[in-house]
């Protein structure tokens, strides 16, 4: 629910930008790696991606020079800021959204009914 939330404020680049760098945690395999983080880069960071999230200059550089030797957290400190932009901003609207009141009335009718 709250991924569709954040697709009607045309900000779900920034969960799935955070999911894909989890996943490129989880990955032990270099080549691997390589990819995924590549694939990160181009889809979530690059300016001249239609998906690209708000990072700020020195995370950006930092992830510019990172691409030289990717890396499975070569994305923390983006990851952090993107998580912290939510946890701030997305998620505290989500909470006081008709879609999250919607979801909560009708948990509390299946849980009356049962």
């Amino acid at each position: 629910v709250f991924r569709e939330f954040l697709r009607s404020e045309y900000s779900e680049d920034n969960l799935l930008f955070w999911l894909a760098c989890e996943e490129l945690k989880k990955e032990t395999n270099l080549s691997t790696v390589d990819e995924k983080a590549r694939i990160i880069y181009e889809d979530y960071v690059s300016i001249l991606s239609p998906k690209e999230v708000s990072l700020d200059s020195r995370v950006r550089e930092g992830i510019n020079q990172s691409l030289a030797e990717p890396s499975s957290v070569m994305y923390e400190d983006a990851q952090l800021q993107i998580y912290t932009l939510m946890h701030r901003d997305s998620f505290p609207r989500f909470l006081n959204s008709s879609v999250y009141r919607d979801l909560l009335a009708s948990r509390r009718r299946t849980c009356l009914d049962t």
